[in-house]
């Protein structure tokens, strides 16, 4: 087949890409590579702004397949209504799970463990030594339990936690026990001291983790966020924090990036780094493989990887 495909990195770079398709490299820029008529398969620019990932979805009206290179699909899901019936969606499930699960697991230790505090006084040439909370013995609520929320508990299995409890959309059970229902939360949330968020960003979960969800936390308690910035309430969660009650995790705020002065920045028991989850050394060889695999099968014919949408015929 000849087909027209828009890659975010130059296509020479990329092992495995079937010979018989026609390469267009954008990245986001002001300037198509190409007709976006003829493109038949869309990789979507990575850690691009929405409005640029679905600017050229208008015009690609022979476009067959829409590939993130994200977990998430809320970045391109304005567009979806621009495209022809019968476009398959593709998110990037196996590229971020390593490297995400990774960073919940720091945020988590590095925060109960002080070591924000530690580089401070290291600044100052102050010795803080004292009595930390560690994660050994803690109850931790995982809520998003998809395939990067599977990947924090296969972390987490090393660090002798009391209890790891699992929330997703609907009830089920794997072979590590029960996942509640998102309905489930009440009653959970009071037992968990470590809760970490890494759910999609759905219109059931914008704004879950309100000033309700919040008030249901025990003294003490860890908020982590690793899954999208409006799942949180910011403005509550500022209340809480600013009361010194809970403390907070975030790779991810609302608003994004978090500009300057924003209270948020400065609140007390608040560790913040810039939505870094996916953004490591495993990334791009991880997307260069799934962009190979996914384009190999599309030439075949074969079933695609990852599909989480098709637009309605």
């Amino acid at each position: 087949m000849t087909a027209d495909v828009w890659l975010p990195f130059e296509p020479a770079g990329i092992q495995g890409l079937p010979g018989s398709l026609d390469y267009r490299f954008w990245d986001g820029g002001p300037d198509f590579p190409a007709d976006p008529a003829d493109c038949a398969f869309y990789v979507v620019p990575y850690m691009k702004r929405s409005e640029i990932a679905v600017r050229p979805l208008a015009a690609m009206t022979g476009v067959q397949v829409v590939q993130t290179l994200t977990a998430g699909i809320d970045h391109v899901q304005p567009g979806l209504g621009l495209l022809p019936a019968g476009v398959r969606l593709c998110n990037a499930r196996g590229v971020h799970e390593a490297s995400t699960a990774e960073l919940a697991l720091t945020l988590v230790l590095a925060s109960l463990r002080g070591i924000p505090g530690f580089v401070r006084g290291q600044e100052k040439e102050e010795w803080r030594s004292g009595f930390y909370p560690a994660l050994a013995d803690k109850s931790v609520l995982i809520v998003g339990y998809g395939s990067i929320g599977a990947a924090i508990e296969d972390r987490l299995a090393a660090f002798e936690c009391a209890r790891v409890a699992r929330v997703a959309r609907s009830w089920r059970t794997t072979e590590r026990g029960e996942v509640h229902a998102l309905t489930d939360l009440p009653e959970l949330l009071p037992q968990a001291d470590v809760v970490i968020l890494s759910t999609p960003l759905t219109d059931q979960t914008k704004g879950l983790v309100d000033g309700a969800f919040l008030a249901r936390l025990k003294d003490g308690a860890l908020l982590v966020n690793v899954a999208r910035g409006p799942v949180v309430d910011t403005k509550a969660l500022l209340t809480e924090l600013e009361s010194g009650r809970i403390g907070a995790a975030l790779d991810v705020t609302d608003p994004e990036p978090l500009p300057a002065g924003h209270p948020l920045w400065h609140a007390p028991n608040v560790l913040i780094s810039p939505h870094v989850g996916g953004s490591t050394s495993a990334f791009l060889p991880r997307a260069q493989r799934l962009i190979a695999a996914q384009l190999t099968r599309f030439v075949a014919g074969e079933p695609l990887a990852n599909v989480v949408a098709t637009t309605p015929r």
